[in-house]
């Protein structure tokens, strides 16, 4: 049995990890901000259960206090919003989103490493907008960059501890329900539950999914950036 933490455990990727491991008998800590979603997931399946905001050091700090000996972190949580008109930069919207989906990580790192066994794994999840500049992500897309760009840096420079990152396509959860673009080839929630599960377990030090559009992706970042750029402008033109 294993002592697992999750992020971002109250909808979508988090949740559906949450209720996996827990299934399976393992020591589940489920973190999010919604009290009646984990309140089910503490009746449902048995997952222990911290509501805070992950963006607040305090309350990091505050309700990591009591946990220790971890052998699995899955440091999910996140959050997408658009820049609509980037002539009008929304630098509001830039911290908020930069502040939930890397500043927020920052801070779990320093005060969750200490506590996770040698020879633990960390999974961090990003996204596939990492792989490519797209419209309308600035924030979005800058924010994962940088996430995977830390993932990274980490898998190097971390000693007895394996990090795992995660670049997912579209997957079906709230946040891109809000979505008002095609999203090819998206998938489910179990269906992405079962990618990153079975990648956890194989240590693998990237998953990404679904391949035929994840590597499509990096089939195209590849090209000059100059060729690249038209097609970026046409997406954006819709």
């Amino acid at each position: 049995m294993s002592n697992i933490l999750i992020t971002g455990a109250t909808s979508g990727i988090g949740k559906g990890l949450t209720e996996f491991y827990a299934k399976q008998s393992h020591q589940v800590t489920a973190c999010g901000r919604n009290q009646k979603v984990l309140d089910e997931l503490e009746s449902s399946v048995g997952a222990k259960s911290k509501a805070f905001d992950l963006t607040n050091r305090e309350e990091i700090e505050d309700n990591f206090k009591d946990i220790d000996g971890l052998d699995l972190v899955i440091l999910n949580a996140g959050g997408c919003e658009y820049i609509d008109n980037p002539n009008q930069f929304d630098g509001h919207l830039f911290e908020r989103v930069m502040h939930i989906n890397v500043i927020s990580i920052g801070h779990c790192l320093d005060v969750l490493l200490p506590k996770m066994k040698s020879g633990g794994q960390l999974c961090i999840v990003s996204s596939s907008s990492a792989f490519l500049p797209l419209p309308r992500a600035e924030a979005y897309g800058a924010s994962k960059a940088a996430v995977s760009y830390l993932a990274r840096t980490l898998t190097a420079t971390l000693k007895d501890i394996d990090v795992t990152l995660v670049h997912p396509g579209f997957v079906e959860t709230p946040l891109t329900d809000k979505n008002d673009f095609p999203m090819p080839f998206i998938v489910s929630v179990d269906e992405a539950v079962g990618y990153i599960s079975k990648g956890i377990e194989k240590r693998s030090k990237e998953i990404h999914f679904p391949k035929r559009f994840t590597l499509f992706l990096k089939l195209l970042r590849l090209l000059p950036f100059s060729l690249w750029l038209p097609l970026a402008k046409r997406i954006a033109r819709g």
